[in-house]
């Protein structure tokens, strides 16, 4: 079972149907794009502090599955 099901949601009514941290709008991508900047998982809990590193690292694993799962489309 993936660690992210009871962390990740969807809500079509919350940020647009995003996915975000459960009983947050902070959105998975919102998370991706800190981390990509080079912001540690410590500074996000302390930029964000109602959110856990356990909910950052199920967002990772999130973000991971839907690529993992992408499927490749080939252009001729």
């Amino acid at each position: 079972m993936n660690n992210y099901q009871n962390v990740i949601v969807r809500n079509p009514t919350i940020m647009g149907g995003k996915p975000i941290i459960k009983g947050t709008r902070i959105t998975v991508e919102l998370i991706l794009k800190k981390l990509s900047e080079g912001i540690s998982v410590g500074e996000l809990v302390k930029l964000y502090p109602h959110i856990t590193q356990l909910q950052i690292l199920a967002t990772l694993e999130y973000a991971s599955d839907i690529i993992g799962n992408e499927e490749l489309l080939e252009v001729s």
